[in-house]
């Protein structure tokens, strides 16, 4: 007669632990994804143009301005790459504005459905 060997209980509890633990979680990302079902690639690529945006504005703006104060009152000075250069900070604390906000958003629903989640 042939022996069959068994996997100590522990070991199954683990292993069937192990296995919920991987359902669960595909689970979960699946419910999130009907959620976000709206969200395309093309949301994804909308969002590279926001930031895009974002930093080019304050920056085409302060050309101009910097163009301007060179044509009305001429000096040494390169108005026009002072404030080439504040339009490249000011539109890149205004990308870092939205990233922070879009990825806190993500983070607080992610943090919302962990709650769910749990007993």
């Amino acid at each position: 007669m042939v022996e069959i060997k068994r996997t100590p209980s522990t070991r199954r509890r683990k292993m069937a632990n192990h296995f919920t633990e991987q359902v669960a979680r595909k689970e979960k990302l699946k419910m999130k994804a009907l959620r976000h079902k709206d969200e395309t690639v093309w949301f994804g690529l909308g969002m590279f143009g926001i930031v895009g945006w974002a930093v080019a504005i304050p920056t085409l703006v302060g050309i101009a301005f910097g163009l301007w104060i060179d044509r009305t009152w001429p000096s040494q000075y390169s108005w026009a790459l002072m404030f080439l250069i504040i339009g490249v900070l000011v539109g890149s604390i205004n990308a870092a504005y939205w990233v922070r906000k879009v990825r806190s958003g993500i983070i607080e629903e992610d943090e919302e459905d962990d709650d769910a989640q749990q007993p």
